[in-house]
This record gives structure tokens, C-alpha cells and sequence, in this order.
């Protein structure tokens, strides 16, 4: 069963059965939003690019986005680059996360998406972050992007540590920047 998260919300992270979590997917997806022009409406290509950045104690320690696939670690791994986003209706972009390899140091791991060609998101639609039950493929939460906005970057989500778990929270801030370097004064006061 799903969960619609809204922003601020957050999940713990559990099976079912009540078992424990050790593999998850993080998907995101997206496709351009028509536009009006004078012959009709036409669609233009988006690259949004998803990155999870790995912090220990309100310090980022690692990241993985389309130029460094998997953490240092391993345990942490970005599936590939997709430059135009509307591929069916499933993720674009997914980033892997093995929690039971994550290193005791990483406290939180925060997911964002940002509009690399500089596109604001005024110009996608249908935009959400999944989580995924690894192990089986079940979706766990899904937070959607509702409405543009003139800015071209997200902060989605985060994935922390809870007492001897995992939670999901949805963040839904919007950010400006290309990167996810330039996302970081957005970033540290969520954490």
C-alpha cells in the first residue's frame, strides 16, 4: 500500500510484516509541460537530474548524482543520467540505497532534483519522488510535485535514521541552482 506523502510528512520506513527495510529505491519522474506558442502547443525537452547527498552529523560526506554514480562506500547508487524525463510513466531517474550498508556515520541521506539546463518548473509536469521497496518492488510513499514555480531545483526528500530504523521525510522545498552544490543553503536548514 502506498502513501500520498504531503510535504512535511514523515514515514518509518518498514515492511509490511514489520520487518525491516534493507533495500530501497528512490525513483523520480517527470515529463515537460506543454506550451502554448502561436502553431499550438508543443513540448520541449527537460533534464532534471536527481542526487542524494550522504551527511554524518549535519555535514555532507558524500554525493551521488550523474558524474559520481555510487558512493564511496557502495552503498549508495545512481542508476544513470536521463536528459529528457516522459519515459512511460514510470521513474526516469532512480537512485539505489542498500540501508543496511549505509555506514553508521550517515545520519540522513537527502534526495533532490534539479533542472540542469536551467529550466524552472513552471516547465515540468507530473513530477514525483517514489519510494520503492527494493527487495520486492512495492512502492512505499509517494511524494508529487504540485504545481511550477519559478525556481529549478527541489529538495524532495530525505531518508534518516529513527531509533534502530529508517524514515522517510518529505521535504518539498523549492531551490535555485543547476547543481547539487548550489542547493546547499537550501539544504542544511532541513537537515
Amino acid at each position: 500500500m502506498t502513501v500520498n506523502m504531503t510535504k512535511g510528512q514523515a514515514i518509518s520506513l518498514e515492511k509490511q510484516d514489520g520487518g525491516t527495510l534493507t533495500a530501497v529505491r528512490m525513483g523520480l519522474g517527470w515529463q515537460a509541460a506543454p506550451r502554448r506558442g502561436l502553431f499550438g502547443s508543443r513540448t520541449r525537452e527537460i533534464d532534471l537530474d536527481a542526487s542524494a547527498v550522504l551527511f554524518a552529523d549535519k555535514e555532507p560526506v558524500d554525493v551521488v548524482f550523474f558524474r559520481h554514480l555510487v558512493s564511496d562506500d557502495g552503498s549508495v547508487r545512481h542508476t544513470g543520467d536521463n536528459l529528457v524525463g516522459g519515459v512511460g510513466r514510470g521513474d526516469d531517474e532512480a537512485i539505489l540505497v542498500n540501508l543496511q550498508s549505509v555506514p553508521a556515520t550517515i545520519d540522513q541521506i537527502v534526495f533532490t532534483v534539479n533542472s540542469f539546463t536551467g529550466q524552472t518548473f513552471q516547465e515540468v509536469q507530473d513530477a514525483f519522488c517514489r519510494l520503492v521497496d527494493e527487495t520486492n518492488g512495492q512502492e512505499l510513499a509517494r511524494y508529487t510535485l504540485a504545481g511550477g514555480g519559478a525556481y529549478t531545483a527541489q529538495i524532495m526528500a530525505k531518508v534518516h535514521r529513527a531509533g534502530g530504523g529508517w524514515k522517510m521525510t518529505a521535504l518539498g522545498a523549492p531551490a535555485n541552482g543547476r547543481t547539487f552544490q548550489d542547493l546547499m543553503p537550501t539544504i542544511l536548514p532541513l537537515l
